[in-house]
C-alpha cells in the first residue's frame, strides 16, 4: 500500500462517476489530426525516422526511467540535474505534467490493491469502454483518498513549471522541427509521437491489467499485473507488469530469462557511467506476506 496515499476506509476507491474531460480528449484529437496529416500529406523517410527516435528516447529516458522508475518509485539515485532532464523527457510523451502523473499512479496503484475498487482504476469496462474512459474522461470519485506527495517533490519548482505548462512544453519541439523540415516534421516529430505515447499507455495498461502471464500473485488485490510478452522493446520493459505488481520498487522489471528490459540496460549503462547508482533489486526490498509465487505461470 502506498504510503502517499490514505483513505478512512477501502470503498473509497469503489463508487465514483465516470465524466468527459474535455482537456485530455482535446489534446488527443488534435495530435492524432496531425498525426493523419502528416502520414497523408507530408510523409517522409526523415520524418518517419524522427519519429521513430524520438518516441523512443521519451519512452525509455523519459518514461520508463524519469516518470515511472524514479519520480514515481524512486528505484535508483542519480544526481539532481540528470532527475530533471529524464522527468522533462517523460513529460514530452504528452500524458500529463509530472505531479498529475505521480497522483494518477499513486491512486491507481492504491485501488488496485484493495479487495474491490471502481472499473475505471481496474482498466475492468472491457476494451472499447475503457479506451473511452481512460482516453476521454475522468473519474471523480465521491470520497476520494488523500494523496500527499512528499515535499522534496511537490514543492519543488521545476516540477510545478512542468506541471503548469506540460502541454506548451511540445511548441520549442515543434519550432525547431519546423525550422529544420516544415509541417511534415512537426506532424512526424511532435503529433505522431504524442499520439503513440498516450494511445500506447492506454493499450498497455489494458492488456497488463487484464491479459497475460502470471508469475506472480497479491493476495487481497482487485487487480492482478499481467507480463505482456513481445512488447518488452516497444515498452522500454514497462511491458513486465506482474513483476511490477509484485515488485513496485524494483529498478528492474524483466526479472526472469528472456524478458528484455531496455529500461534495466540503460540504467546499467548509466551506473557505468557514473551517473546512477543505488539501483534497487527485488532482494532489497521489504518482505510482502501477501505475494506468493505462481509456479508454474499462468496465462490467461
Amino acid at each position: 500500500m502506498s504510503a502517499r496515499v490514505s483513505a478512512p476506509h477501502a470503498a473509497s476507491v469503489l463508487a465514483g462517476t465516470v465524466r468527459y474531460a474535455p482537456l485530455p480528449s482535446l489534446w488527443l484529437a488534435a495530435m492524432l489530426a496531425g498525426t493523419v496529416l502528416g502520414a497523408t500529406l507530408a510523409f517522409s523517410w526523415g520524418g518517419l525516422a524522427l519519429f521513430i527516435i524520438s518516441t523512443a528516447v521519451v519512452l525509455l529516458f523519459g518514461h520508463s526511467l524519469g516518470s515511472h522508475r524514479k519520480l514515481i518509485h524512486d528505484s535508483f539515485h542519480c544526481p539532481r540535474w540528470l532527475e530533471y532532464v529524464l522527468v522533462y523527457l517523460g513529460v514530452l510523451v504528452g500524458l500529463s505534467g509530472p505531479l498529475g502523473l505521480l497522483r494518477q499512479h499513486e491512486l491507481r496503484d492504491y485501488a488496485q490493491r484493495q479487495p474491490d475498487c471502481h472499473r475505471f482504476l481496474r482498466h475492468g469496462g472491457g476494451f472499447w469502454r475503457d479506451a473511452w474512459w481512460q482516453l476521454h474522461c475522468r473519474l471523480d470519485l465521491n470520497q476520494p483518498p488523500h494523496i500527499a506527495i512528499e515535499p522534496r517533490i511537490a514543492h519543488d519548482r521545476f516540477y510545478r513549471f512542468l506541471e503548469a505548462t506540460w502541454m506548451l512544453q511540445q511548441l520549442p519541439w515543434a519550432l525547431l522541427f519546423y525550422a529544420w523540415g516544415g509541417w511534415g516534421l512537426v506532424c512526424w516529430g511532435v503529433c505522431a509521437r504524442v499520439s503513440a505515447g498516450v494511445l500506447g499507455h492506454w493499450l498497455i495498461g489494458y492488456f497488463a491489467h487484464n491479459h497475460g502471464q502470471r508469475h506472480y500473485h497479491v493476495d487481497g488485490a482487485a487487480v492482478q499485473g499481467h507480463n505482456i510478452r513481445l512488447t518488452s522493446l516497444l515498452t522500454m520493459g514497462e511491458c513486465w507488469h506482474n513483476n511490477h505488481h509484485a515488485y513496485p520498487g524494483s529498478a528492474r522489471l524483466g526479472l526472469r530469462p528472456g524478458e528484455w528490459d531496455p529500461g534495466w540496460w540503460a540504467l546499467l549503462l548509466l551506473r557505468r557511467l557514473g551517473l546512477v547508482s543505488r539501483l534497487r533489486l527485488p532482494a532489497d526490498l521489504a518482505p510482502r506476506p501477501e505475494l506468493r509465487a505462481r509456479l508454474p505461470a499462468d496465462s490467461y
